[in-house]
């Protein structure tokens, strides 16, 4: 009897050794995914904040939170759809503060009509006041149903534009393969990434 128990004791301590570095990869491996996430929306964040068509900087220091969707895909057949992953940050202190850590998240949407084709495309959101927020820390909401969004303005005349869109939640922009322009997303469905946060 002793001798099974020491045998099945043994046995337990072989199977937790062999499966605990298996569990730690899992870990280790999910981390990495989600660091190469983080640094392609930093990647896009700030090619899309340079040069002649960039968001403009007074907008982004305005911004509540700001939402980096790299290469999200777009693609058709008849029916169409999008779908990407990225992340979002929030100033702390009620958008006065330094910014917190990311939240992932993933979009999501659909179309019908006569369409075929696919592309990648990166988009940024710009939350630009605390209702837009409040859609954020739902689990999910739709651009254009549950918040307001409109196309961002662009380079240095996007500016002096800023006020006809400031009534929008969250302003959206997108590029496509060297094209860059606001955007209008609605219909896109927005939810948090449970699995990586």
């Amino acid at each position: 009897m002793r001798r099974r128990v020491k045998t099945a004791r043994r046995l337990v301590a072989l199977v937790a050794a062999l499966g605990l570095p298996a569990l730690l990869t899992g870990e280790a491996s999910a981390q990495v995914k989600e660091n190469r996430r983080l640094e392609a929306c930093r990647e896009v964040l700030e090619e899309l904040l340079g040069g002649e068509e960039r968001i403009p900087r007074d907008l982004l220091d305005k911004a509540e939170c700001v939402a980096v969707i790299p290469s999200a895909k777009k693609f058709a057949l008849g029916l169409g759809g999008r779908l990407g992953k990225g992340a979002v940050v929030c100033r702390r202190a009620s958008g006065a503060g330094p910014w917190g850590p990311p939240l992932m998240i993933s979009v999501g949407g659909g179309s019908l009509g006569l369409q075929i084709g696919g592309q990648a495309a990166d988009y940024v959101f710009l939350v630009m006041n605390p209702k837009g927020i409040d859609h954020l820390v739902r689990s999910q909401f739709t651009l254009g149903a549950d918040a307001a969004v409109a196309a961002g303005p662009v380079g240095r005349t996007g500016e002096a534009a800023t006020d006809l869109r400031l009534k929008a939640e969250i302003l959206t922009y997108s590029r496509t393969r060297g094209l860059f322009a606001g955007l209008s997303l609605e219909g896109t469905v927005v939810k948090q990434d449970k699995d990586a946060n």
